[in-house]
């Protein structure tokens, strides 16, 4: 199985609670991603690419491979920080 996700990940889980409010409100993802987002991926809108299952750390996968696709699902605590995830595609 792969799947495609894009995210935004911030230190701060306030910020990721005011991210959600906005991204529920109809805010862009990719926007708010390049703004935002304190991973590399951040410049590519939060973009991932496509992975297997056990490239991310277990929380997140336990998001990209279980939970509802297009839907963004967060703050999800990592040691990395707080992210907010979208699974595009799963296949």
């Amino acid at each position: 199985m792969k799947a495609c996700a894009c995210h935004i990940l911030v230190k701060d889980k306030n910020l990721a609670e005011k991210l959600k409010v906005e991204l529920d409100k109809g805010a862009n993802f990719h926007q708010l991603a390049k703004t935002h987002s304190t991973c590399p991926s951040g410049k590519k809108g939060g973009d991932l690419g496509e992975f297997s299952p056990g490239t991310m750390v277990k929380a997140f996968d336990n998001v990209v491979f279980k939970k509802e696709i297009l839907t963004v699902h967060g703050p999800i605590k990592t040691k990395f920080g707080f992210h907010l995830i979208k699974t595009l595609y799963r296949n």
